[in-house]
C-alpha cells in the first residue's frame, strides 16, 4: 500500500513491509493490528486513517501493553472485474513451550450470512459450469469487513498473524483453455478453484525481562 504511484513511495511500503500478494484477482485488502479496535470502529468515515493512528498496518509490530489482547480490523473488497468473495481468515502462528512451531487458521468472517460456530462455517456453494468455463456472482459478496480479536491470546508468548481472503470457486485456467480450444476438460487437474489474497504479518513481540 504506497501513498502515491511513484518509485519512491513503491520502495517505501516495501521497507515497512506493508504488502500483500494475490493470487491474480485484483482483491483489495487492507489488515490493523492493535488493542483497542471496535465493531463500531468499521462504521468510522475515516477508518483507515483511524486505523493507522490507533494501531499499526500489515507489516508491523505490537509490543506488550496494558490493554491485553490484540485486535485487528480485516477490510477487504473482490476485484471489480472478479468473482465475489467467500471467507476471510487469519493464520496465526507462534512457537510453543516444547520449541514446536504451532499454526492455527481461525474463519472470522464468511459471506452470505453464514454463521461461524466453533470455528467452521458451511460453504459457500459452488456455480462454476465446467462446460462453458463460467461461473456466477449469485453467491458471495462483494465486500467482507471485520474487528476480530484473538481468544487463544497468551502475552508471554511471541506470535504472527496474517490475512488469507478467498473467492468463490471460479474455473481454473485449464477449463478456461479447454473451453477455448474446443477440447474436453483435462480430468488430470482440478476444474475449478478459489483465488486468494494474503497479507503480510502483523508481529506481536512480548517485552523481554531485563
Amino acid at each position: 500500500w504506497a501513498k502515491e504511484n511513484t518509485r519512491e513511495a513503491l520502495f517505501d511500503a516495501m521497507k515497512r513491509r506493508e504488502t500483500y500478494a494475490t493470487t491474480g484477482p485484483r482483491i483489495a485488502l487492507r489488515f490493523f493490528g492493535g488493542w483497542n479496535f471496535s465493531d463500531n470502529d468499521l462504521n468510522r468515515s475515516d477508518l483507515i486513517e483511524y486505523a493507522y493512528h490507533k494501531g499499526v498496518p500489515m507489516g508491523g509490530e505490537l509490543g506488550e501493553t496494558e490493554f491485553g489482547v490484540p485486535t485487528f480490523i480485516i477490510t477487504t473488497q473482490k476485484d471489480p472485474m472478479g468473482a465475489n468473495l467467500d471467507r476471510i481468515q487469519v493464520v496465526k502462528g507462534w512457537v510453543d513451550g516444547k520449541g514446536e512451531v504451532k499454526e492455527k487458521v481461525y474463519t472470522v468472517a464468511a459471506s452470505d450470512g453464514r454463521k461461524i460456530r466453533r470455528n467452521k462455517v458451511k460453504s459457500v456453494g459452488n456455480t462454476v459450469d465446467i462446460e462453458n468455463a463460467s461461473y456466477s456472482n449469485s453467491i458471495g459478496d462483494p465486500v467482507l469487513a471485520t474487528v476480530w480479536k484473538d481468544p487463544d491470546f497468551v502475552a508471554t508468548v511471541p506470535a504472527f498473524y496474517y490475512v488469507r481472503v478467498l473467492e468463490i470457486p471460479t474455473p481454473r485456467w485449464t477449463t478456461y483453455d479447454a473451453k477455448i480450444f474446443g477440447e474436453a476438460p483435462d480430468k488430470r487437474a482440478p476444474a475449478y478453484h478459489q483465488e486468494r489474497a494474503y497479507s503480510s504479518p502483523i508481529w506481536y513481540k512480548p517485552s523481554v525481562a531485563d
